[in-house]
């Protein structure tokens, strides 16, 4: 595990020997995570905490939760300061949740406006459409960055004339509101376009107007990067933390899933070759074990990235030893980002392994480096893919924790 207060002496007066003892001694001869388990103890022995926290999920997040120093489980009648929940306590409580100014919460009430498939397409569109109004066609043409996408059945006609403009290219289809690979298929003949509207106009006439189940249909990349022959996806983590203004950090690491089968069109219909889901991947007879998180991003042969989709709740259950240490590294940032304990100053552009990339505008890095090719002598902050070095980042970056008596010394949000 990381060391995030691997330096950090706590010093406390035992009430017994009236002396002061250190957790000095467990850090050096221990592992981290037995040194951190004691450091907890220490802080609890002594009647002192810094935030109560809940959390509904069976995951990796528990852990970073119970380990991390000064952090208390909330009982079933006790107010907390933190929540890690799923989606469906966001979905049935947001709407008659109460919450005090310095509270936090894992999710925003309105991430489906991102991370539903239908609804993120028509939010992309919306974006560029505003560019070309306000900017001119030429930056409205940067954002090109998803592919040719319709969202069914509203837009079947332009989707179907769309097809007809490009015959024998190959499309997907994804139902909206589902994950895991689940009801995708892809498609290159108009007739199965055209059997498919027949069914969903057939199961919407079964089922109230406002229950209509929406379909994204999807040029697909038929040029994908191969490495080995085989299909790759890249998920990297983008943590938000606030919307207006924007505010988002990118992390340092994440993952490649990749296909099962080598890549080839001679066939759509194998969904190992063609599809990265690990949901999907795994059930394939030698299927080995990978993940990756937050936003799905695909790199064609020619090496330019499009946006596939977002998830608004990966997965945080470990599939290997290496899997739970990037988790458990990428959660316990998040926590550092959040601040609870309010040790940062607000000013930082990288907390750990996050790096932040937008606050209001572009974040820009501190070191300027010659302009070539016409770059920018500005480049921005983000260092996917680099050394995370974060532990030493960490040690110089955060103050020891103040630890004290009660919710009510929970320090004021920073004006």
């Amino acid at each position: 595990m990381a060391a995030i207060f691997a330096k950090h002496r706590l010093r406390r007066t035992c009430d017994n020997h009236r002396k002061v003892c250190t957790c000095q001694r467990y850090e050096a001869a221990y592992p981290l995570h037995v040194y951190l388990h004691v450091l907890k103890l220490c802080l609890l022995r002594d009647g002192r905490r810094s935030v109560r926290y809940r959390c509904n999920t069976v995951n990796i997040a528990q852990d970073v939760l119970y380990r991390r120093p000064g952090w208390v489980e909330a009982k079933e009648n006790e107010d907390w300061d933190f929540i890690w929940c799923d989606l469906a306590w966001i979905r049935d409580n947001s709407n008659h949740l109460y919450m005090e100014e310095h509270v936090r919460i894992n999710h925003f009430r309105n991430q489906f406006e991102l991370c539903r498939k239908n609804l993120m397409v028509k939010n992309l569109k919306r974006h560029r459409k505003n560019l070309e109004k306000d900017f001119g066609h030429t930056e409205a043409s940067k954002c090109d960055f998803f592919p040719r996408t319709f969202v069914l059945p509203n837009e079947y006609h332009l989707c179907l004339e769309e097809f007809k403009r490009t015959l024998g290219s190959t499309w997907i289809m994804k139902p909206a509101g589902k994950s895991q690979g689940k009801g995708i298929f892809l498609f290159r003949k108009l007739k199965e376009i055209m059997d498919f509207k027949k069914h969903i106009t057939r199961s919407d006439e079964q089922r109230d107007t406002s229950q209509v189940e929406n379909f994204v249909a999807q040029r697909y990349i038929e040029n994908p990067y191969l490495i080995n022959g085989r299909k790759f996806d890249l998920r990297v983590y983008v943590l938000v933390t606030s919307f207006v203004p924007l505010k988002a950090w990118l992390y340092r690491e994440g993952f490649a899933r990749f296909s099962n089968t080598r890549y080839s069109l001679s066939t759509i219909d194998d969904k190992y070759m063609h599809l990265t889901n690990v949901a999907i991947q795994k059930t394939a007879p030698d299927y080995d074990p990978e993940s990756l998180y937050g936003y799905d991003i695909l790199l064609d042969e020619n090496l330019k990235p499009w946006l596939i989709e977002v998830n608004a709740s990966p997965s945080y259950v470990a599939s290997s030893r290496e899997d739970y240490e990037m988790k458990f590294r990428l959660l316990e940032d998040t926590l550092n980002v959040i601040d609870v304990e309010r040790r940062l100053t607000g000013k930082e552009k990288r907390v750990g392994g996050f790096d932040l990339m937008w606050n209001g505008g572009p974040v820009h890095r501190d070191d300027v480096i010659p302009a070539t090719c016409g770059s920018s002598p500005f480049p921005s902050n983000t260092h996917l893919g680099c050394v995370n070095d974060r532990e030493k980042q960490l040690r110089r970056l955060l103050k020891p924790i103040a630890v004290k008596r009660g919710r009510e010394n929970i320090p004021e949000k920073r004006q």
